[in-house]
């Protein structure tokens, strides 16, 4: 519900009315129906103390109107507050003497020495008024009359002031009732009487007494600031200082102002603020606003950093509250704090240059952004595939130059730009028996089968295996002698059977391969041509 600045006691009565509330649809015992009496003479007595807070309230608005010289506006807002604690009286009379005819219905009052009156667990007497035996009871009107009573509170609260709910509800709309099948069809009548012992229909209209009092006490709260009866005074006093520079660079003086901070823990000022260059203003939450002092954050942006990596930026604070004699008051401020510049770290393999058409990981931090560190990153000359954990990045590159941008919530940190390196080109190697090959020196005799190997560039290979992978494509073997061609046999995936070529071949004869071309598995598993081997075409001779 809204509203009530309850005190532990008040609270501690609530939830006793609340426990023994929930209580009343079973055969309650007398110990039960003597608590209700003590919650009763409790509540009500709870009643009492708010109202004689509240009729102070209304006496100090009145001292401080006088003291500030009857002016038309404030005499208007003491005249208002007086009007709602007349309907307050009004009300609590009412629901007084609804509790003074259930007494006499009930059996009378109780007399001195008894702890309840003698009708305590009389039903039918709290039926017979309150809900009456075509649902004309007293509990139906009074319905309306407390709801009628809030929109009335409601209408007087100020402007951004937070709104009262309606307290006599019926059951679809109770928190205590909607949730149970059984309660939540009744209406406020049949919820809060029906089949009610009388102590207990005590307590529930003591209850709303002080619903209605606590309400009224939020009211006069927000009324009596307007007039300056909430003790305009700076009784907040701390330290405050201001830096001549937010950054101070080791082995440089560090320059301040200390004095002292005052506040009223009562004043209630509309707070706003700015970044340089914007249109408008934004208003500070009042629940941010404490004792006169108001919380807010924006995120710091970037751009035009100095060669320190230092950017000067200015916002504005504004704040506006009533003054003393109940004039207007508003003081503006400006300002200045530096942006420094984050460093981007990144972690790669081969951060200096990034490989064409290759997986490039790199892992982006930016230690100084801490836990509010939340990275996306956008690449131009390439593609990027976002990692699993955060400030991790596949980069492949498509251009000779890539530029990685670093953002992170939304707001950019920082560029960083990347040379493009082509792959290196493997180098082809031909195994037979899985030995290497000499081709100077050739073979003593013709081998029964060859393979034929891309070697990957070592560094290249160590940075990115993943992006290393080869295999030798099509060809053919050919056994020559003279200008002759004797036998070809294909190569498929990198091997050759030459068993054929063996029993044509004689001393002096030679092999003649030709490759058709290279390819490289990425580490996406895609599969492209090498390009810029040229021709793959060896002779190698045969001794024997």
């Amino acid at each position: 519900m809204g509203g009530g600045k309850e005190t532990p006691r008040q609270k501690l009565i609530g939830m006793m009315y609340l426990v023994l509330t929930a209580l009343l649809a079973m055969n309650v015992s007398a110990s039960i129906l003597q608590k209700f009496a003590f919650l009763d003479d409790s509540l009500y007595s709870a009643v009492n103390i708010t109202v004689k807070r509240n009729v102070s309230k209304i006496d100090e608005m009145k001292a401080a109107v006088q003291e500030r010289g009857n002016k038309p506006e404030e005499l208007s807002y003491l005249k208002e507050a007086e009007l709602i604690r007349a309907k307050t009286v009004a009300i609590i009379d009412r629901l007084q003497d609804l509790k003074k005819q259930i007494t006499i219905a009930s059996g009378g009052e109780k007399e001195e020495g008894q702890a309840m009156i003698p009708g305590a667990q009389n039903r039918d007497a709290v039926m017979t008024l309150m809900i009456g035996g075509n649902k004309n009871g007293e509990a139906y009107p009074l319905q309306k009359e407390l709801n009628t009573y809030v929109d009335y509170l409601n209408s007087h609260m100020v402007e951004g002031g937070k709104k009262h709910e309606y307290f006599a509800l019926d059951g679809d709309k109770d928190p205590l009732a909607k949730d149970d099948p059984e309660q939540r069809s009744k209406d406020f009548a049949q919820l809060n009487f029906e089949e009610t012992p009388a102590i207990a229909a005590l307590a529930v209209l003591s209850q709303l007494q002080s619903k209605v009092s606590t309400y009224e006490s939020d009211v006069l709260g927000e009324i009596a600031t307007k007039v300056g009866a909430s003790d305009f005074k700076f009784d907040v006093v701390t330290i405050g200082n201001k830096p001549t520079s937010q950054v101070v660079a080791a082995g440089t003086k560090y320059e301040a102002q200390l004095f002292i901070s005052a506040t009223s823990s009562a004043l209630k000022p509309d707070m706003r603020w700015k970044q340089l260059g914007d249109k408008e203003f934004t208003k500070i939450d009042s629940t941010k606003v404490v004792a006169g002092v108001g919380m807010f954050e924006f995120k710091a942006t970037g751009g035009a950093y100095d060669k320190d990596g230092n950017a000067k930026k200015k916002w504005v604070g504004q704040l506006e509250f009533i003054g003393p004699e109940g004039e207007p008051v508003m003081f503006t401020d400006t300002i200045e704090y530096i942006v420094s510049k984050p460093v981007i770290q990144i972690q790669s393999a081969s951060v200096s240059a990034l490989y064409l058409n290759c997986g490039n990981q790199l892992n982006v931090q930016v230690p100084a952004l801490g836990q509010e560190y939340n990275p996306s990153f956008g690449v131009t000359g390439g593609d990027k595939i976002q990692g699993k954990d955060k400030g991790f990045v596949t980069v492949i590159p498509n251009s000779p130059k890539v530029v990685l941008s670093v953002n992170s919530g939304g707001t950019l940190i920082g560029t960083q730009e990347f040379k493009v390196r082509k792959i290196p080109l493997p180098t082809i190697q031909v195994l037979s028996s899985g030995k290497k090959v000499n081709m100077k020196t050739g073979f003593p005799s013709c081998p029964r089968s060859l393979d034929f190997v891309a070697v990957p560039d070592a560094s290249f290979k160590e940075f990115l295996p993943q992006d290393a992978r080869y295999q030798v494509g099509s060809g053919e073997v050919a056994l020559a002698r003279g200008k002759r061609i004797v036998k070809k046999v294909k190569i498929s995936k990198g091997k050759a059977n030459t068993s054929e070529l063996k029993n044509l071949s004689q001393d002096g004869d030679r092999l003649i391969i030709e490759i058709d071309g290279v390819m490289r598995m990425n580490f996406q598993n895609k599969v492209e041509k090498v390009t810029g081997l040229g021709a793959l075409i060896y002779q190698i001779p045969i001794q024997g």
